[in-house]
């Protein structure tokens, strides 16, 4: 794959990227900060992708890894607030729900953010168990404990 292949690639699971961000960070400069740091992530680790899961997959585990990296290496101070940021145009969504869904998710720890995460984005519990490094099995308990937390939560 060429420099523009992969820019195009890129560009076309761009969203992945944008809901890593609004997941891992508050305001709206830390999440372009975010998605520069991954983008450059993906750069620099283009070379080793030998295609053996899809590209939109790599590219999540990067992304996952970038934000939860970052995080722990420098606590970014974050304000509380009673609305999240407005969404770029590539987070635009018109679901009214999206606001209290995402600052339910907000509550999860890193691991539960990215399960969630690649659920919603339609990943299969195989490609989530291989970005996120645990067997299938163990995957599925997660995520049913994470979908009863949401719930709690979302019914608080």
């Amino acid at each position: 794959m060429s420099k523009e292949e992969f820019l195009v690639a890129v560009y076309k699971n761009q969203g992945l990227l944008h809901k890593i961000c609004a997941i891992y960070r508050d305001s709206k400069e830390d999440r372009e900060d975010l998605f520069q740091e991954i983008v450059y992530q993906l750069w620099r680790s283009y070379p080793q992708f030998k295609g053996r899961s899809k590209f939109g997959t790599w590219m999540y585990r990067i992304g996952l890894n970038t934000a939860m990296a970052s995080f722990r290496k420098r606590k970014i101070k974050t304000v509380a607030t009673e609305r999240l940021p407005e969404p770029s145009r590539a987070e635009n969504d018109e679901n009214p729900n999206r606001e209290k869904l995402f600052r339910a998710i907000g509550q999860l720890d890193d691991a539960e953010k990215a399960i969630v995460s690649l659920y919603l984005d339609g990943f299969d519990i195989t490609e989530i168990a291989k970005v996120m490094g645990i067997r299938k099995n163990n995957l599925a308990v997660r995520l049913n404990r994470i979908k009863n937390r949401l719930r709690t939560i979302l019914n608080q």
